[in-house]
């Protein structure tokens, strides 16, 4: 075989590669579609949950990963709704301290980056890991001891961040 023939048979499995990858992005998923033409196109999600008669099919990334992605489908079978919910711009207006319990954070974020204790709260902190712009974050929501979202805030990852990557 050819040298030139090898380069043509890796770029187009390249190119086959980058094509299904894009059409497995939630973000791809055009609204209105089926629910059974998004399962064919994204593949299985990662976790479900009952939404208002209808379905939340998450596609998440979690807990290494830096994307959420929550795909609704109403009661028809229709998708309504593909929103990537790591995005600190969304942050204030999603999360609602005093009112959201571990399930509110689990059908929104899915599974956490880690659970930890720290010595000034009584209760539990829910890491997840995100992306803004090229930094490498974290979101810190805070559960008291009943499972309530307390408060929550976000913060730079520095070991794993922009300035302490190779260069």
């Amino acid at each position: 075989m050819t040298r030139n023939a090898i380069f043509r048979i890796t770029a187009g499995a390249l190119a086959a590669l980058t094509l299904a990858a894009c059409a497995s992005d939630p973000a791809n998923l055009t609204p209105g579609v089926t629910r059974e033409r998004a399962l064919q196109q994204l593949g299985p999600p990662t976790s479900t949950y009952p939404l208002d008669g209808g379905e939340r099919l998450q596609y998440s990334r979690a807990p290494l990963g830096f994307q959420v992605t929550n795909v609704d489908v109403n009661a028809a079978g229709r998708v309504y709704s593909v929103r990537q919910e790591m995005d600190e711009g969304l942050f204030d207006s999603t999360i609602k301290s005093g009112v959201w319990r571990e399930p509110d954070l689990m059908r929104t974020y899915g599974r956490p980056y880690e659970i930890t204790r720290i010595f000034s709260f009584n209760g539990n902190v829910w890491t997840y890991r995100y992306r803004h712009i090229n930094d490498d974050r974290f979101l810190y929501v805070y559960l008291d001891p009943n499972g309530v979202v307390d408060h929550w805030n976000v913060g730079d990852d520095y070991v794993n961040g922009p300035s302490f990557r190779a260069r």
